[in-house]
């Protein structure tokens, strides 16, 4: 017993000795090109639903000023009784 308690305790302090410190996180090349394409394709994604929002909102602009013409122009047509 006592034998392998201090068979136990050189092998620690030879560990201890000889092994560096090593960093907390060790990140491979893998790491870093996912996450930039990650980061690339969601920033692409924005981009892709802006500008189809903003095409809706044009369309939708031009639909109301369509209405806006014709509701205008009847009103103007219309016979008036009282002038």
């Amino acid at each position: 017993m006592i034998m392998l308690a201090h068979l136990n305790t050189t092998y620690l302090i030879k560990m201890m000795i000889t092994k560096e410190k090593q960093k907390a996180q060790v990140k491979s090349k893998f790491y870093y090109i996912f996450w930039g394409l990650a980061t690339a394709s969601v920033f692409v994604g924005q981009m892709y639903v802006g500008s189809g929002y903003r095409q809706m909102a044009e369309s939708f602009n031009r639909i109301m000023d369509t209405i806006v013409l014709e509701l205008e122009g009847s009103i103007q047509n219309q016979r008036r009784f009282y002038q």
